[in-house]
């Protein structure tokens, strides 16, 4: 066969479905396509991806009923973008049967409760559920059960294709015209773009949404533009002072600041507590105020942290500065401080959702850790902890890495008061299992410490070091004794959420809570 240069191509070598050379695919200045399954990106490399609006883009992209996108939750609570697509899409477009694949869901995303009340969002997959939409998905209002998976089990199941993300729109600080984005370097900067990385590599299209659109090329990327189909200019992407909540703040509370003394005691009484040792903090107060305490303990033995790893505040910043930590390993920014840091620090890096904790691939870093110190709403005489069902059996928390970093870690640490107001922390049985107690070793209250029957080489450490500790069964007695033993919440058989474990497999249901009157 003569190919398009005047080649005589032998035909034997075409018999496996090879083509030969037909021109450029560019031809006079316009793109001309091509039947193959190669050419998946329809855009000229030297053209801008600007679209005119959210709609434009949505229609280039094929925007369909029963389509399934996805969005990232770095900018918290001042997240504008997952509202604006949404309404795009249901109001300008007129879409339905919706399902939404997002990093994590709350009060910023309200409009997406609205839409599962009148039925056009149908199905919800995500790390995190608060707010409104988790008020509605409570009263079985999702025309499917929501599926929740930890940070390392949502990239897992992307990639195993358990999830089909049609369309990304991914929140940018600032971009080019050619998709070169980043969390920083616009008018609201939130730092990390760890959770949207992936989905830029693994959906079938993806657009770049921001504020600031900048020169090519907006170097460093922290998504390339061989990963972006469109780029959209919209007013703000959202507000980057709520990106601090209540939850990130470092706490000057005594009794939570004497069990962040205590968690640090115990870290030191373990033999990873060494020059090199790997470290990851949740966002809860005690558990940002356990750097502190760390930071004399380090200073004390004259050792270092190889890295700390996940969401970063400006706490384990402050430790970096000071020459305690080699390298921070970031999947999201916790506040200004952390923001700020990103940028002027070479050892402070952006990692992925699925570097961070994926725990099908060959490097999750969560596997690296020595330390994880978290948070829990409850914890039960097993060890279980729950992170996302309130005491009303509400959905109104997130999984986030935590099940990760607990599974992956050599300790992990739980420190949470054993009441809170009028109810209490250690209970015989979670509400909801997300985080399995094998994978939790010591938990800390302002009432004492219990360490896992499971771990009795912990046990050990902490009575060489003369650290007192009690049984989970003296704490739940305890609980008890200041709060009463509460009455059970009562459940239909409806399941309206189905929390996975970090492997696909299924770990625990939320069912629908009987109203109060009922039971």
């Amino acid at each position: 066969m003569i190919n398009a240069v005047s080649r005589d191509i032998p035909d034997e070598l075409l018999k496996t479905g090879k083509e030969v050379y037909q021109g450029k695919y560019y031809m006079d200045g316009k793109y001309v396509k091509r039947d193959s399954p190669k050419t998946k990106r329809s855009v000229k490399p030297t053209e801008s991806k600007v679209c005119a609006s959210i709609k434009e883009a949505c229609e280039k992209c094929g925007a369909h009923d029963g389509m399934t996108f996805s969005f990232h939750s770095e900018l918290r609570d001042g997240d504008y973008v997952a509202s604006i697509v949404a309404k795009v899409l249901v109001e300008e477009m007129g879409l339905k049967n919706i399902t939404v694949a997002a990093t994590s869901l709350g009060d910023a995303q309200d409009t997406i409760a609205d839409y599962i009340e009148r039925g056009i969002i149908t199905g919800v997959q995500t790390s995190g559920v608060r707010g409104r939409i988790g008020d509605v998905i409570s009263a079985g209002k999702l025309a499917t059960p929501a599926i929740i998976r930890s940070h390392g089990g949502r990239p897992r199941a992307v990639e195993a294709g358990e999830v089909h993300i049609n369309i990304a729109f991914l929140a940018a600080a600032s971009s080019d015209a050619f998709g070169n984005a980043c969390g920083i370097g616009g008018k609201n900067d939130f730092g990390s773009m760890g959770f949207a990385i992936h989905d830029s590599r693994y959906a079938d299209h993806t657009v770049i949404v921001t504020d600031t659109l900048v020169e090519a090329p907006n170097m460093p990327a922290s998504i390339a533009a061989e990963n972006v189909d469109y780029v959209c200019l919209v007013e703000n992407i959202g507000d980057a002072r709520k990106i601090s909540t209540k939850e990130a703040r470092m706490t000057e509370n005594p009794r939570e600041l004497m069990m962040a003394e205590n968690v640090a005691k115990i870290m030191t009484a373990t033999p990873w507590f060494k020059d090199g040792f790997t470290f990851q903090t949740g966002v809860g107060g005690p558990s940002l105020a356990v750097n502190r305490f760390l930071e004399a303990h380090m200073v004390k033995h004259g050792i270092t942290m190889s890295f700390a790893l996940g969401g970063t505040s400006g706490a384990i910043c402050s430790l970096y500065d000071k020459g305690l930590v080699k390298h921070l390993l970031d999947t999201q920014d916790y506040d200004q401080q952390a923001i700020n840091h990103i940028l002027r620090h070479p050892g402070h890096h952006e990692v992925s959702m699925s570097e961070y904790a994926n725990p099908a691939n060959k490097g999750a870093y969560v596997n690296q850790l020595d330390f994880v110190v978290l948070a829990a709403l409850e914890i039960d005489l097993n060890f279980n902890v729950n992170v996302i069902t309130g005491s009303d059996g509400v959905l109104r928390g997130a999984p986030g890495g935590h099940p990760d970093a607990a599974a992956g870690s050599k300790c992990c640490i739980i420190v949470t008061p054993l009441t809170r107001g009028r109810m209490a922390t250690v209970c015989e049985d979670v509400v909801t299992v997300t985080t399995p107690g094998d994978c939790v070793d010591v938990l800390v209250t302002d009432y004492g410490i219990a360490v896992n029957p499971l771990r009795p080489d912990l046990i050990k450490c902490l009575d060489d070091a003369e650290i007192k500790h009690v049984t989970i069964e003296w704490l739940k007695e305890k609980a008890d004794s200041l709060l009463g033993v509460p009455q059970k919440l009562q459940w239909e058989d409806k399941v309206v959420a189905v929390v996975e474990a970090r492997d696909g497999t299924i770990l625990d249901v939320v069912r629908k809570i009987k109203p109060f009157e009922l039971l």
